[in-house]
């Protein structure tokens, strides 16, 4: 099992930093992701990986072996392209074994491998077939197998599921995980896709313009996002702005469109006063009946009316008006019974808890 270890890695085009001094270590049997908008430069950084491109500075370990300018074929890895880049005219077994054949590897060696390679893909019953014999989903299995028949310690996915419908997307998801799992490899996965991320990662970078704005597990960067960017990026969210109006204890007072609201999501060196913009995601507001509630109403309670609502099937995402001023509407997400009770021109009220809201450190 192979971790990779990224020190200060940069790939410049002219006078464009593609990649701008990456700093990343990837753990031995981790499925990480890179993530991140086109122009990123997420799929660089995988192609230096790889051995196909050259950094401009900085230095690539696969364990304690400096591999940055190892040549591509010497690196222990496998590769799966987004377009599958089979051969049209060879059969399934012959384009998962082809590889093996280049390193002249002997035949009951190459057969045994090619045989596991394709049981591991579920793919053995069509082992005689071409490529233009099989579905979407069926030519991906095969790249995967691919990729697995040389036996390597990483392996690289570049944007493997972009080509295919939705509902093979998400089957494919988890028997990629399965796959990388049950082999022990390190995985390195380029996506622009944060449901994919999210739904199979260990750990994501969240990258823009070649540097990583942050790192750490889908749960981590979901819920506690430290930037604007982050926050968007990662899903549905709310981005309401706020002033500082004061603490209690270890949570921040704030005053909003919406009302006052406080937080227990801080980012470090928060200053005293000031405006922040905090992120709320849809789902973390509970429904609450007002005329029924007695005494004095907590802060983080808002009031408003439907003024949109779009049915997702078991989930309703509402749009609620909580007054006049900017800022005042919000994205809520209704889900199992209470996805069918809303309806545009509704009163209705809701709570957010201090540790939903997230201030932001940008």
């Amino acid at each position: 099992m192979t971790t990779i270890r990224m020190d200060n890695l940069v790939k410049r085009y002219g006078s464009v930093k593609a990649v701008n001094g990456i700093d990343l270590q990837i753990e031995s049997g981790e499925l990480f992701f890179l993530l991140g908008p086109s122009g990123c430069g997420k799929t660089t950084l995988l192609r230096m990986v790889a051995g196909f491109l050259e950094p401009s500075e900085g230095r690539l370990f696969f364990n304690d072996q400096d591999v940055t300018w190892l040549a591509a074929n010497k690196r222990q890895t496998g590769m799966v392209f987004q377009s599958y880049a089979l051969w049209p005219h060879m059969s399934v077994r012959q384009n998962v074994g082809y590889g093996l054949e280049v390193r002249k590897v002997a035949t009951a060696e190459l057969n045994r491998r090619v045989n596991d390679a394709l049981e591991a893909v579920q793919m053995g019953a069509l082992a005689e077939r071409r490529p233009n014999e099989l579905s979407g989903g069926q030519q991906q299995r095969v790249a995967l197998a691919r990729a697995l028949v040389v036996e390597p310690s990483v392996v690289l996915l570049d944007e493997p599921l972009s080509n295919l419908d939705a509902r093979l997307r998400q089957s494919m998801r988890s028997e990629i995980r399965r796959i990388c799992k049950d082999h022990g490899l390190t995985g390195v996965y380029v996506t622009h896709d944060q449901e994919e991320a999210l739904s199979m990662a260990d750990r994501i970078a969240l990258l823009r313009d070649g540097q990583i704005q942050q790192c750490g597990t889908p749960e981590g960067m979901y819920g506690r996002p430290e930037s604007r960017f982050v926050a968007e990026f990662l899903g549905d969210t709310n981005l309401v702005a706020a002033s500082i109006c004061g603490k209690d204890g270890s949570d921040v007072l704030l005053e909003t469109a919406l009302g006052p609201l406080r937080s227990s999501c801080i980012p470090d060196n928060l200053p005293d006063a000031g405006n922040v913009t905090c992120s709320i995601r849809p789902e973390a507001f509970k429904a609450i009946n007002l005329a029924a509630s007695t005494g004095e109403i907590p802060v983080g309670t808002m009031a408003g009316q439907v003024s949109n609502r779009m049915f997702l099937g078991e989930r309703c995402q509402l749009t609620v008006q909580c007054g006049e001023k900017d800022g005042s509407a919000i994205d809520v997400l209704e889900i199992g019974d209470a996805a069918r009770r809303s309806a545009v021109g509704d009163a209705v009220a809701f709570q957010v808890s201090p540790e939903d809201v997230i201030i932001l450190a940008d």
